[in-house]
């Protein structure tokens, strides 16, 4: 796909503003503004999703609920990385023929992966009959023109053919608070793990522009963000489809050198793509956090292949030495898949081991979940679902002592963290997070939220810290 196909362009954009200001027109019509809920599930590139539905909703002069009996417009934005995902997501759904027999009128959208996912706006368009609206990732900045269509003209809209991708600038955002944002800077993936369907529902790498990163970020800088997630797929490609002479590690100096008091983290980073540069430039630049999230998914060389990971176990274990030795305070998470298909408990014992080796800040782990149409779906798999449970529950109890005394190293030292929020009452009346991205539970003053302050730890569990502000 050129490049030049995968830029929406202005002229499509006006028609889109065109298409948000009749919406408003016909609400500024009604006697009270109308609300919508957006509900989102899965990652992080769902949430900045979102924040660009939220935006379009304000524009066309919507009001927010949490309510679904009260929202005139219910929007779910969906994920399909892990089966439970999606059956809670058809279960919500199918609970919403109630809200919408109370109110006719409701408008439901469904949108995100699972809508993009073969056969499954069919399986809405059956067996769902109360969605109005249904729309893949790739064409979330068409929703002013889906929603004006069902207001206008009643019946359903679907929206899912197959596509590479594109990327469209200036979709307004509304988030949920300034201190912290998303910041995509692709979309896309070309990695085809065995296991996982983004691929084929989100498309294939696409970056944006240097210069249209620079300006959200400085917008965010100037609106009081103070902690700015870089978001991909795969990060570490950043730039490859430009020709510009920019990857991600020179777009994390760019950011780096921009001005205010604010912090750099990005998700997620493929180890494949990892390398010396960019832990070199995670060192030098001092915006940028000491924390890198870097998925292993299995520690047997031979199940790496199977997923189609392209490293293996000692490249991974050179990479995070690497990591370590540019910067020792490195915070280091990673995910890791349980119970692949044709995995042996002596290869499961593999992963515990480097487990044990590393000693992982924290972990973010899942049993296997087939996706239809992946080639993992297809694989013996021969273990049974309760072993893979006792797996699962061996590789948490590991786990855990780690993150257990990794917390605990922290007692007794004063951090750097950024005030983000109330707590839930108590002593510690504060949350806040670390450089790292570990949480501190924060006894201080109130006015203390959306400042860096100095922290002293002084306590610890498998989860978080404890600590007061000095």
């Amino acid at each position: 796909m050129s490049r030049q196909k995968q830029i929406v362009s202005q002229q499509e954009l006006d028609i889109q503003k065109e298409n948000m200001n009749r919406v408003r027109m016909m609400n500024q019509a009604l006697p009270a503004p109308p609300l919508a809920l957006v509900d989102t599930y899965g990652c992080q590139q769902n949430e900045a999703d979102s924040e660009k539905l939220r935006g379009m909703l304000a524009e066309m002069g919507y009001g927010f609920t949490t309510d679904e009996a009260r929202a005139d417009v219910i929007v779910i934005n969906t994920c399909a990385v892990r089966e439970h995902a999606e059956m809670r997501v058809l279960g919500n759904v199918g609970a919403l023929t109630h809200t919408k027999k109370a109110k006719p009128g409701q408008i439901i959208a469904l949108c995100g992966c699972m809508a993009q996912e073969p056969g499954m706006a069919q399986r809405i368009r059956n067996s769902y009959r109360h969605v109005d609206l249904v729309f893949g990732p790739h064409v979330v900045w068409r929703f002013p023109e889906f929603l004006l269509e069902v207001l206008e003209h009643g019946g359903r809209v679907f929206s899912t053919a197959a596509s590479d991708g594109v990327i469209a600038e200036g979709l307004p955002a509304r988030r949920d608070g300034t201190l912290k944002a998303w910041l995509s800077i692709m979309y896309g993936c070309n990695n085809f793990c065995s296991y996982c369907i983004v691929p084929y529902v989100r498309g294939r790498e696409r970056s944006r522009t240097p210069e249209a990163i620079l300006d959200e970020a400085r917008s965010l800088i100037a609106a009081g963000c103070r902690d700015i997630t870089l978001l991909g797929q795969n990060v570490n490609s950043y730039g490859r489809d430009l020709d510009c002479g920019v990857d991600f590690s020179d777009m994390i100096r760019r950011i780096n050198d921009l001005d205010g008091d604010f912090l750099i983290r990005f998700m997620t980073s493929h180890p494949k793509d990892a390398g010396e540069k960019l832990f070199r430039t995670m060192a030098a630049c001092e915006k940028a956090a000491h924390h890198i999230h870097l998925p292993f998914q299995a520690g047997s060389d031979r199940v790496l292949k199977a997923m189609n990971r392209v490293y293996d176990r000692r490249g991974y274990l050179e990479k995070v030495a690497m990591a370590r030795s540019f910067m020792p305070d490195v915070v280091l998470t990673s995910d890791v898949i349980v119970g692949f298909p044709g995995e042996t408990e002596a290869e499961f014992e593999q992963t515990l081991s480097l487990i044990e080796q590393v000693e992982f800040d924290a972990l973010f782990t899942f049993i296997y979940s087939p996706r239809p149409g992946t080639p993992a779906a297809q694989m013996p798999d021969p273990v049974s679902r309760e072993e893979k449970q006792r797996w699962f529950d061996r590789l948490l109890d590991v786990q855990n002592a780690i993150s257990e005394k990794k917390h605990a190293a922290y007692v007794g030292s004063v951090q750097r963290v950024l005030v983000d929020g109330a707590g839930n009452g108590g002593a510690y009346n504060l949350t806040s997070r670390t450089n790292g991205g570990r949480l501190v539970h924060l006894a201080g003053p109130a006015e203390l939220v959306g400042q860096f302050v100095q922290a002293k730890i002084t306590g610890s569990s498998k989860w978080a810290l404890f600590g007061e502000a000095l």
